[in-house]
Order: C-alpha cells, then structure tokens, then sequence
C-alpha cells in the first residue's frame, strides 16, 4: 500500500498522524527511519527536509545531533515541537516552516546530513533536481544525505501491480486534498546526477519504497 498517498490523507488530520502511520506501515517506517538515523553522531549538524511531526528530527536530536527541521506545514510542525519539549530535546532542535525552494537561504557546507523521510516524493521533477542540487551544496565535505521515500519499482510487472494498487488511493487522496502524488523514479541516478555518489540503497520487495545512503565527495569540491 502506498505510504505516501495515506500520509496525504492523515496530513488533513495531524493529531493522528504518527498513529495512523506506525498502523498503516506495520512498523517499517519506524525501522527505515531507525537504519537511516543509525548514520548520525553526537555533535552533527543535521538538516531534515521536509520533517512532518519529527520522526527523524527527534531520532537524531537523540543522537546528539543539532538539527534543523523544515515543513510548509505548520500544524506538523507544531506537533514536532510539543515532540521535542516531551522528549526533553528543544534544545537541540530548531523548526522552521519552510519548503525546499527556500534552501538558497541556507549556508553552503553547513551541514554533516541532510535527511528526507516521505518528502521527494512530493516534490515535482524540477523541485527534486533543485532540492537535490542544495543538497549537494549544503552538505560538509563527506557529508551524508539520508533518504527513505516511495519509488518506483524497475520491472513492468512490478510497476503494474504498483499501478493497480495506487490508483484508487491517488484518486480518494486528490478528493480529499486536491494533490496527487509523485513516487521517486531513478532516485540512485537522480543523486548522482547532483553529484553525490552511492553508499547504499535498500528496497522494498515489491520496489516501491527506497532507502538511500549517499555522499557528498570529500575535499572541499562544490
């Protein structure tokens, strides 16, 4: 089942947010968020793109991380602060209602990770290549870009199952919130386009959801 086009649907409601999610992904989406954030360390600069309600902004706060989380919405965001003040971690992390197309705001090499859990897959074509490319000038020298998102499966058989199981999800999603949805095609291609290479990339058995470890080349290189 699509997690991206059911989180679009629970995003009409936030307060049930992580409840639905942890229920509609039996709890794979907790375990990809925990494999990603396993690459952060104490005293990291981190930013997380597109951060909902904090799953991986307070995952690494726990690490140590100072981390900066962004979201264009600001109910999630509320949510991610209450998070952050229980977990006793506001003091580690800083919230900002932003989007991608505001990341030329931001200071080149300014952060060891950037991490985007559910949010590519929102983007359009040309968003992703910008959000990929200040990525890439974000990131300190050997940097890491985490990211766990939906994609789309390399088989044609894959794909058509894929299809078949999406389209009634995308149709009741743009119902409710007039937005469609984008799954992450050539993602490993998409990042070394940007100039990032290839630590290592996790799917799913049916393709359609991606876990991706790349970094950005050490040296100083822009």
């Amino acid at each position: 089942m699509s997690t991206y086009i059911l989180m679009k649907i629970l995003e009409s409601a936030p307060g049930r947010y992580d409840r639905g999610i942890r229920i509609l992904t039996l709890g794979k989406l907790d375990e990809a968020y925990d494999r990603l954030t396993s690459h952060i360390r104490r005293g990291q600069a981190v930013l997380d793109l597109g951060c909902g309600t904090g799953a991986l902004t307070l995952r690494a706060a726990q690490k140590g991380a100072k981390v900066k989380g962004i979201d264009v919405n600001a109910q999630m965001l509320e949510i991610a602060q209450r998070r952050a003040i229980e977990a006793h971690l506001a003091r580690n992390i800083e919230l900002c209602e932003m989007g991608v197309a505001e990341l030329g705001s931001e200071k080149a090499e300014s952060y060891n990770v950037v991490m985007s859990g559910l949010c590519f897959s929102e983007l359009t074509d040309d968003e992703l290549t910008y959000a990929l490319k200040e990525v890439r000038r974000l990131l300190k020298p050997d940097g890491l870009l985490l990211v766990a998102d939906e994609a789309r499966p390399e088989s044609t058989s894959k794909r058509i199952l894929n299809w078949l199981i999406r389209f009634p999800l995308v149709a009741i999603t743009y119902l409710m919130s007039q937005t469609t949805t984008h799954a992450v095609k050539n993602l490993p291609a998409r990042v070394e386009e940007a100039g990032l290479s290839i630590e290592s990339v996790r799917l799913s058995k049916m393709g359609n959801f991606i876990e991706l470890v790349g970094r950005k080349p050490g040296g100083g290189s822009k």
